[in-house]
């Protein structure tokens, strides 16, 4: 299945039927009066986060979605049915826009989670409802009122504990293929992943989400490469995981790099707890370890851990760490809502 993380349609939620014209005619009934029934009302539009979606594909083969209008009015004053809703199902995770694409409507972040984006227009009245003491029998109705139309956008930002981020090459989804069953493609040439990738990672008996996006270079916040586009799934993440390659000739400037992109994306992934790693490790001797990862330690102000994909060292170590921090913040989060639960009571 392709990935698309961004999609723009048109909605419009259905016009109102309209009110009927209608007189009570009835043998042995002499003055029936008017009997028309109201119109429908036109049919809303919701969007809904479902299970078992990744991707917002679906959205660019169909892009305009309409609600049905409401029923007609009738004789013997029955009200016309209301139209049928249009329902838009989208993944987890996917923020609507309105059409400047900076405006935010909604965000659902939980599954079951709905929104109503336009409201179908209410039915007109039939003619029961204008007589009067002076007009006994009133031949006129009012129309349905109209829909709601609107174009809006579609952002995914995929849901994850972890985050990987560095460099194209640095590793990043050879490591996600050692920890997860996920299967990115790993080949020995940059920007090998052309779009994000999740995997469940489990460790200690505990799980957690991680999601690997494509590697940054110097300049991906202007466009250069793939740019920054794709760092968005990575907004919503508790803990970052910086991989810098051991192959690289001075990792402390990789690491300066990639922190500056992040600085200049901005949405608060400078401020979220980060774990850096030496990455590829095992193709280095021991003194040659020990001075890239120094060099790395002054760069980014702590000891930075050893890791290997491909042999397996530090890989434990690393998971466990992230864990410490993604379990930690659950904690804070499952306080913050019992204390909600004990103030609303």
């Amino acid at each position: 299945m392709k990935f698309l993380d961004q999609a723009k349609v048109y909605i419009r939620s259905g016009d109102g039927g309209a009110g009927a014209v209608s007189f009570r005619r009835e043998k042995y009934i002499e003055f029936g009066g008017p009997d028309g029934g109201d119109g429908g009302r036109g049919g809303d539009v919701w969007i809904e986060a479902v299970q078992g979606l990744n991707t917002l594909i679906d959205y660019r083969y169909q892009q305009h979605f309409k609600a049905k209008t409401g029923v007609h009015g009738m004789g013997r004053n029955r009200t016309g049915a209301k139209g049928e809703d249009a329902i838009l199902k989208v993944p987890v995770g996917t923020q609507i826009y309105e059409e400047d694409n900076e405006t935010l409507i909604c965000d659902l972040t939980e599954i079951g989670q709905r929104f109503k984006l336009a409201s179908g227009g209410n039915g007109g009245f039939g003619n029961q409802h204008f007589k009067s003491s002076t007009n006994q029998a009133p031949r006129r109705a009012n129309p349905g009122l109209p829909g709601e139309e609107a174009w809006i956008w579609l952002r995914l930002k995929l849901i994850a504990d972890a985050g990987l981020v560095g460099l194209p090459n640095a590793g990043k989804s050879t490591f996600l293929a050692t920890v997860t069953a996920a299967r990115p493609k790993i080949a020995d040439y940059p920007f090998t992943t052309l779009h994000p990738n999740l995997g469940v990672v489990r460790i200690d008996a505990r799980e957690f989400v991680m999601a690997d996006i494509p590697g940054l270079i110097e300049g991906a916040h202007a466009g250069v490469g793939i740019g920054d586009r794709f760092l968005g799934h990575v907004e919503r993440t508790r803990v970052l995981l910086h991989l810098v390659s051991a192959r690289e000739e001075d990792p402390a400037a990789v690491y300066t790099t990639i922190r500056g992109e992040l600085a200049a994306y901005g949405h608060g992934l400078t401020d979220k707890a980060e774990i850096v790693a030496l990455s590829q490790v095992d193709l280095l001797d021991d003194e040659a370890r020990a001075e890239k990862q120094a060099a790395l330690a002054e760069a980014c102000g702590k000891k930075p851990l050893l890791l290997s994909s491909a042999t397996g060292e530090g890989v434990q170590d690393v998971l466990r760490a992230l864990m410490k921090i993604i379990q930690d913040a659950r904690t804070e989060e499952e306080d913050a809502d019992a204390a909600d639960d004990r103030w609303q009571k």
